[in-house]
């Protein structure tokens, strides 16, 4: 991969962050940071529903570990809404452009549509699979937003789903025998 298809991405974050505009105790890195987690949050919820559909024939540790993460992610969408409302700033990146590939850890829609044909063992292990790189974005995005934001409950934000994804990332692994 060449040195400008590496940058690509990291240059769009940039230019979205510049065109982001924060008020009131909110900065750029926190608004982006709310705008970029809500789709990430939503993929680990549609990720988590397709484990949870009985015709997939998840097992009982995946189907576990499926509705744990949506339990945890549904809430955070919310707050993050909600912060992002007070703050007077769009829930949403600029519709016109696709920002999932900017986004650390999304699974891409025909490696999505893939797992949708699994079943059982396989599925489990592919999802587990896909969940971890998921996982690892959000935790690199939260990373980043604890050294570049400045509003603290976006930080204590990002410490929870550090300290939660990061322990679904172990069992996941154990599961996995890495």
């Amino acid at each position: 991969m060449t040195m400008r298809k590496k940058l690509a991405p990291l240059l769009g974050v940039t230019l979205a962050l510049t065109a982001c505009g924060g008020s009131g105790d909110s900065v750029d890195a926190d608004v982006m940071f709310a705008q970029m987690m809500i789709p990430h949050h939503e993929q680990a919820i549609e990720l988590a529903d397709i484990a949870l559909d009985p015709t997939v024939g998840a097992g009982p540790k995946v189907l576990e570990l499926a509705a744990q993460i949506k339990a945890a992610q549904d809430p955070e969408v919310d707050v993050m809404t909600s912060m992002l409302e007070a703050w007077g700033e769009p829930t949403f990146l600029d519709e016109g452009m696709d920002h999932s590939s900017m986004m650390s850890g999304m699974i891409s829609v025909d490696d999505m549509a893939e797992l949708e044909t699994l079943r059982g063992a396989d599925f489990d292990t592919a999802w587990m699979k896909a969940m971890i790189a998921h996982h690892e974005g959000a935790i690199d995005m939260a990373n980043d937003v604890i050294g570049d934001g400045d509003d603290e409950a976006t930080t204590d934000l990002a410490r929870k789903i550090i300290d939660g994804q990061s322990a679904e990332i172990e069992r996941m692994k154990a599961l996995l025998g890495k």
